[in-house]
């Protein structure tokens, strides 16, 4: 166990991610250049728990010990920490929409662990791995987490309960595409829609697309649209977002590879060697799509140390 700072605070940005991205069901995670930021301060108060939000989702997160950042936060503080501190106070700045197959839930649990290790007095005894651990048993499942965490490709994989994820660069022709629907999604709901087993051809098919996708992600653009087939999720959770699935088809009818963004209902469109990705995508969505084109995020989660000359209510 570490020692807590008494008094001290950080500022973390973390990234979008799109999970699952075809047939690497809860394995793949691509980081997106959009950003929820938090500012962590602990001390002295007579109030324990302090929180601001402002973005999305202000209007319906707690303000209580239940919000995802605070619970990830005092969960880190509770495994690499000798004691609570004093006071704590977040202030978050959301850009990455709910329920919508961005991982926010993912970006609040990163920015509460990442904040927790980096207010011990000694940060660097708590690995990246133990990070992405925790993170995941938080979470579920490692894929949001771990392309949160590194930026970039990550390909993930649980081995004895554990969590373990690599970080691939992908190839800078990939220009990432999303289009957001105003209506969310239930990942509990997209998951309950999945069945218990898939017939074996399906599994192989999936297996060669999902090794496939590592090589066209990373080297072969080209084959984005062969390697981004799938089916064994996306075909289940059809019925559940039928204006998701007819816009995936609708985009790969015309050689476009498109995918359900983690549970959805977000659909991701990897474009390369386009001179204009977004006014394509967006005319072939028609109206009630949120049509943008995000960057790779590269850094994945990055903290800043603050103090009393820098802090500020974001």
């Amino acid at each position: 166990m570490g020692e807590l700072r008494d008094s001290g605070a950080v500022r973390v940005r973390v990234p979008a991610t799109s999970a699952n991205i075809g047939p690497g069901f809860d394995s793949f995670g691509l980081a997106l250049a959009r950003h929820d930021v938090v500012e962590v301060a602990v001390g002295e108060s007579d109030v324990p728990l302090t929180i601001e939000v402002e973005g999305e989702g202000a209007a319906d997160v707690p303000r209580d010990a239940t919000h995802l950042v605070a619970r990830a936060f005092a969960r880190g503080v509770e495994t690499w920490a000798d004691g609570p501190p004093g006071s704590v106070r977040l202030r978050c700045r959301n850009a990455l929409p709910h329920s919508r197959g961005l991982g926010s839930s993912a970006a609040a649990i990163v920015a509460g662990l990442v904040a927790a290790r980096a207010l011990l007095v000694e940060p660097e005894h708590v690995a990246d791995a133990e990070l992405l651990d925790l993170g995941s048993r938080l979470e579920g499942h490692p894929d949001n987490v771990a392309a949160c965490l590194s930026g970039g490709f990550a390909v993930s994989w649980m081995d004895q309960g554990q969590a373990h994820s690599v970080r691939l660069g992908p190839d800078p022709r990939v220009r990432p595409v999303v289009c957001v629907p105003t209506w969310p999604m239930s990942t509990e709901q997209a998951r309950g829609l999945l069945p218990e087993r898939v017939p074996h051809a399906d599994a192989v098919f999936t297996a060669g697309r999902a090794a496939l996708l590592v090589a066209a992600i990373s080297q072969r653009p080209d084959l984005l649209l062969a390697a981004t087939e799938d089916r064994l999720h996306q075909p289940y959770r059809a019925s559940a977002m039928r204006p998701t699935a007819d816009l995936v088809a609708t985009l790969r009818h015309v050689d476009i590879p498109a995918v359900v963004s983690g549970a959805g209902p977000t659909v991701l469109a990897l474009v390369a060697d386009d001179a204009a990705p977004t006014e394509r995508v967006r005319e072939l969505a028609g109206p009630g799509w949120m049509v943008e084109t995000l960057a790779v995020d590269e850094r994945g989660a990055v903290v800043e140390y603050l103090d009393d000359d820098t802090r500020s209510a974001l």
